[in-house]
């Protein structure tokens, strides 16, 4: 059976506070609009941060990458689409954020967390059935 990804969109206005003088996106808020972006595929799974912590477990960031690709400035409006691309061993997500008005692919990028244990702080290096079983209900990839 071939697996689907499971992706999330979410559309958001770029406000003054994360921009420069120049009226362009900082470049570390691009972490900002990431992390809302994975919010919302996590709660479209089922699984966000306190059903993590809820299941015993916290999902540290172990990696992030960011290719900037064009500016998003003052007064756009920005599309993310992120996308589960694995599950199973660490959770790792692809982003695309777009500029909304005119289609224009200005970031790509890409996040990766490991499961940690709550009680003890040990690295797991398998994501708890609990999280697996919803991505595989979603997925209709149900092993």
């Amino acid at each position: 059976m071939e697996e689907k990804n499971i992706t999330e969109e979410l559309t958001f206005p770029i406000e003054f506070y994360d921009v420069d003088s120049m009226r362009v996106v900082w470049h570390g808020n691009y972490v900002k609009y990431i992390e809302k972006g994975r919010c919302a595929l996590l709660d479209k799974i089922g699984y966000g941060y306190l059903q993590m912590v809820d299941d015993g477990y916290s999902f540290p960031v172990t990696d992030i990458k960011i290719k900037y690709v064009h500016s998003l400035m003052f007064g756009d409006t920005a599309r993310i689409k992120a996308t589960l691309v694995e599950y199973e061993n660490r959770i790792k997500i692809k982003y695309e954020i777009y500029n909304a008005k005119t289609g224009m692919l200005t970031t790509k990028a890409e996040s990766t967390q490991m499961a940690v244990k709550i009680s003890t702080g040990e690295t797991c290096f398998i994501c708890p059935e609990t999280f697996t079983r919803k991505v595989e209900k979603l997925t209709g990839s149900v092993k």
